[in-house]
């Protein structure tokens, strides 16, 4: 993935300019949150973050952006479109994060932020650095109206060991709700069993989960952040939080049913965002 603090735009405005960003990606395998926008009709700007190597089998490189440079790029999207809401991925480095955190305060106001805390990729690879944990904990977590951790990432965001049953996820879910998100997201692909359950709690300590089949599927690249984007969309459009959270648990797992009909690479491919489009 090559990308963090996108941004979502509801229809019925009118951007004069986008900000460049990469363009010669294989179908499918970047820019997962530019494709789930797209596909769910809100119009998004990237600000990049760092730049990969990588394919369906793996990570081979990463190449972090300057955080002054991740700053400019913050202003220049700020200054032009009216930002309905923010997806922030990606984030390897503690300056890049210091900067994303710094530009949220500059612009953000009240807009939404989902925050999915991406720390390891679908091939295993780890994609931030132990100490850029502690950064993105302390300055972003505050932040974000939203959250989205797999069970891992938010057994790493708290250095406890993974949760293994629904008690344990929901405990994690509230003590990450006391380091101060608005509302924290465990998602449940990384589980055991016939359902996909993801545990959401608000900051009031309202309890829901949302469980689909689990997908028997290989390409499984992108659900994490095809999910936040998914929310960050339905959020950009009017939704409230666990309407939107809904409504994207429900895009993503038509996403991995129809993922198997892509055939992208050889290891693990990218969901089929384009599933309702694509005939």
């Amino acid at each position: 993935m090559v990308s963090a603090a996108a941004v979502a735009m509801a229809p019925g405005t009118a951007p004069s300019a986008v900000p460049p960003i990469l363009a010669t990606e294989g179908l499918g395998k970047r820019f997962g949150h530019l494709k789930t926008f797209s596909a769910l009709g809100v119009y998004g700007a990237s600000v990049i973050t760092a730049l990969t190597a990588q394919n369906t089998t793996g990570v081979q490189g990463i190449h972090d952006v300057p955080a002054d440079f991740v700053a400019r790029q913050i202003d220049s999207v700020f200054s032009d479109l009216a930002v309905k809401a923010v997806k922030i991925g990606m984030l390897s480095q503690t300056a890049v994060i210091a900067a994303v955190a710094e530009g949220l305060e500059r612009h953000a106001g009240s807009i939404p932020v989902v925050l999915d805390p991406v720390m390891v990729a679908t091939s295993g690879d780890r994609l931030i650095t132990d100490a850029a944990v502690a950064t993105l904990r302390e300055r972003l977590l505050p932040r974000a109206d939203l959250i989205t951790p797999n069970l891992p990432e938010a057994a790493v965001l708290l250095g406890e060991a993974v949760a293994a049953d629904a008690a344990a996820i929901v405990a994690q879910a509230r003590r990450l709700v006391a380091l101060g998100a608005r509302a924290v997201l465990i998602k449940g692909g990384h589980g055991a069993g016939r359902e996909s359950i993801d545990h959401l709690v608000m900051a009031d300590g309202t309890l829901r989960t949302l469980s689909a089949p689990r997908i028997a599927t290989r390409n499984t690249h992108g659900t994490g952040c095809t999910l936040s984007a998914a929310v960050a969309a339905g959020l950009a459009q009017g939704l409230a939080l666990p309407e939107a959270v809904a409504e994207a648990k429900a895009y993503l797992t038509a996403a991995l049913v129809a993922a198997d009909s892509l055939a992208v690479g050889s290891g693990h491919g990218p969901v089929h965002h384009f599933h309702a489009v694509w005939s």
